[in-house]
């Protein structure tokens, strides 16, 4: 079967662009093209919505896209009808007048895409208007609501399966951001895929930047972090309504421009806020987990809890509002014991047991994350099944800056005899705040009721606080040695490996908690770019979005300005390189923004940039892991097969497949020869390439090479490179 590939390159640059897919976009596309159905799980900023976009350019008839929130179908249809696509949407947000008027076109066949929320579709009405549509694929975006063990549950999700019977033979395709494998099996099996094609791309974020800091004053660190990002975007989540008004409020009369977001806000006052927000006319969004889902502004430079989450999938989906654009951003989680008593005040309040207590499961992890002194990119990534291939991720406190440990054996031999003393006196065990108050002595009513002030180790403790007593028992259920229950009144049990230490006086190694950070001083996108010239090209992009009444993103993304800032384009050619300039933007805008450049340069010289630091094309993939498509390719080319051979065979560019072989080269697989891929002619092009653009990155050289270079064969050559001994 021939490829569809070589027709879908030329799309991806006309409409959106790009010269080359990210991380399992073809494989999916493929699919979908070939009347697949398929489950697409891709972290935020991973490019889900290609994945339905894109095959409905390629195939004549309808793409529906059934979509939970009405501001993300308004920002990605104004965002397709930019790129010169035929797209259009049916909300309740329609007067009944525009209702009519995208009905008409929709019959008279003049969209590739309508975006569609799920209680319109189940109509029966409009249900009957589907079979007429010529339907070609069914995309559920946001899949994780259909699931009730999911972070989003909306019970309207759950009739979308009735959709198949309707439209039997019309492929769908499912695609979230986050959702554990529970959440993945329920997906799979309550809209009934028939999913040959499942795709799980890794969830690490490499661009985004984790970090928790104590709380200690909270408004004056969010402030001093907030001013300390001027001009950049972010989001600051909040526990309750009346938290994000006032911090919201607090933050306004500092000067920093901000608007609250939650739900008991009229929809009016909500749908004004998250307007001025992704315009950049507000820089703050002070909300509760009412806001965020579906939010296409790639721009937002950080986001803050102001409060603990929940849960890890909610955080970490909230924190995946970061960065989407693929630049560098911060997560930050202001942490305190007080946070999780209001938590479980909140799980009290659930009528059902049975969600208490997996609730109470939830919060845990949390807390965990929030104290644990180990990698926390490696801890989000374990949470949902994937293994982070480093040591040092680079990219977090604990990392960055690890704490200080030091020898806890005593105070350990201290909470685990209060815990054994407990349950041997009574028969019973207590929480946590009632073992810190028999250490540290405490004359409560409780303790004397029990009779534990008559313990051994009653005031045993007394040389440390209560708060440090906490830390310590919370550190030893995360090793292991303590057992917390999931009841409503949640007790400590020692485990046997509990036992075993208590026993063997075996060391322990304890961490200090962290102190918060002195306020520091911070760079703006950290993009090596003429950050003069990407100031006026900003102001260029606000006044034509203004003039258009779309958020400046839908002009130009932050990576395509400041990739002109740091090109210096002059040419229309030169503009066409530049990422995320397609046809129609390349018309539209071209002239203007290149006008704008070269009066900027009549006045001010060029800068040099010696690094590599800003790739041309989308974001580059995180480390690999040998998923099955790579797989496949490995072992097909140690059957001899030739990489043009495996391109053929599994209908894949050969790209594509080169780029699955650099992936297993980086995994440090065995059996690949740099001389079986790459003639010498093409190997010393590369080098040379290599030696001019400089070796942090892939772009640079590949915009030096002649046309029949792709980048996996970069990819394959500085994977080889590497492996090479010193």
């Amino acid at each position: 079967m021939k490829s569809a590939t070589p027709e879908l390159l030329p799309l991806l640059k006309q409409y959106f662009g790009f010269t080359s897919f990210r991380p399992l976009q073809e494989e999916i596309i493929r699919d979908a093209l070939a009347g697949k159905d398929t489950f697409a799980l891709l972290p935020t900023g991973g490019g889900k919505s290609l994945c339905f976009q894109l095959p409905a350019l390629v195939q004549p008839g309808l793409t529906v896209v059934i979509s939970p929130l009405i501001a993300l179908m308004k920002d990605q249809v104004d965002a397709l009808q930019a790129s010169g696509v035929a797209a259009t949407f049916l909300n309740s947000s329609l007067g009944a007048g525009e209702s009519r008027g995208r009905l008409r076109g929709l019959h008279n066949g003049e969209f590739r895409l309508l975006y569609v929320a799920p209680e319109r579709l189940m109509l029966s009405g409009f249900l009957e208007d589907l079979k007429r549509w010529n339907v070609k694929l069914l995309a559920v975006d946001e899949a994780h609501c259909i699931s009730e063990w999911g972070h989003d549950f909306r019970p309207e999700y759950r009739q979308l399966a009735s959709v198949r019977d309707l439209l039997p033979s019309v492929p769908v395709m499912a695609l979230t951001a986050t959702a554990t494998e529970r959440v993945r099996a329920d997906i799979v099996k309550l809209l009934k895929l028939r999913a040959d094609g499942i795709f799980i791309a890794s969830f690490n974020r490499p661009n985004l930047t984790y970090r928790v800091i104590p709380k200690a004053g909270p408004y004056e660190q969010l402030l001093d972090f907030v001013r300390a990002r001027k001009k950049e975007a972010g989001i600051v989540y909040c526990a309750s309504r009346k938290s994000a008004e006032s911090t919201a409020e607090r933050l306004t009369n500092d000067g920093i421009r901000a608007r609250p977001y939650h739900a008991g806000l009229t929809p009016e006052e909500r749908s004004t806020n998250q307007e001025l927000f992704l315009r950049d006319e507000v820089r703050v969004i002070c909300a509760t987990i009412a806001f965020g889902m579906g939010i296409n502004k790639p721009n937002v430079r950080f986001v803050v809890h102001y409060d603990l989450p929940k849960n890890i999938e909610s955080y970490y989906q909230e924190t995946g509002r970061a960065g989407r654009d693929g630049l560098p951003s911060e997560c930050l989680l202001l942490f305190s014991a007080g946070d999780v008593v209001k938590q479980n005040g909140f799980i009290d309040e659930k009528p059902d047991p049975r969600e208490q207590q997996l609730a109470r499961e939830q919060l845990q992890q949390m807390v965990h994350y929030a104290e644990a002194a180990d990698c926390r990119r490696a801890m989000l990534l374990d949470y949902f099944g994937e293994q982070f291939p480093g040591t040092n991720c680079e990219g977090c406190d604990n990392c960055l800056s690890p704490r200080a440990t030091f020898d806890g054996t005593l105070a350990a031999q201290k909470f685990l005899s209060c815990i054994y003393r407990v349950r041997e006196h009574g028969r019973f065990s207590v929480g946590l705040n009632h073992l810190v108050e028999i250490l540290t002595g405490a004359d409560t009513d409780k303790v004397r009721k029990w009779g534990h002030h008559q313990l051994s180790t009653y005031g045993i403790g007394k040389d440390l606080k209560r708060t440090e007593w906490q830390s310590i028992g919370r550190e030893l259920v995360r090793l292991g040695f303590v057992k917390q229950s999931t009841d409503k009144f949640t007790t400590l049990e020692l485990t046997d490996e509990g036992r075993e230490v208590l026993r063997t006086r075996t060391p322990v190694t304890l961490t200090k908690p962290a102190a918060a950070p002195e306020p520091r001083a911070h760079s703006a996108g950290e993009i090596a770019c003429d950050e003069a010239l990407f100031e006026r090209l900003r102001g260029l992009r606000s006044k034509l979005a203004e003039e258009r009444g779309v958020p400046p993103y839908i002009i130009f993304g932050d990576v395509s300005l400041r990739q002109m800032a740091r090109n210096y384009p002059t040419t229309d050619r030169e503009f066409t390189r530049i990422s995320g300039v397609g046809e129609k933007k390349r018309i539209e805008f071209g002239e203007k923004f290149l006008g704008e450049i070269a009066d900027y340069l009549r006045t001010y010289p060029k800068q040099m940039f010696a690094d590599d630091s800003f790739q041309t094309e989308p974001p580059p993939a995180p480390k690999p892991r040998m998923n099955d498509t790579i797989r496949e390719s490995l072992q097909r080319f140690r059957s001899d097969e030739s990489a043009e051979e495996i391109a053929h065979h599994r209908s894949l560019s050969i790209g594509t497949i080169h780029g699955h072989l650099a992936s297993a080269l980086e995994l440090g697989e065995p059996g690949i020869s740099l001389d079986q891929l790459l003639t010498r002619a093409q190997q010393q092009a590369i080098e040379a390439a290599f030696a001019k653009a400089g070796y942090n990155g892939l772009s640079g050289a590949f915009q030096l090479l002649p046309a029949g270079y792709n980048y996996g064969q970069l990819r394959i050559f500085l994977a080889a490179r590497r492996a090479q001994p010193v």
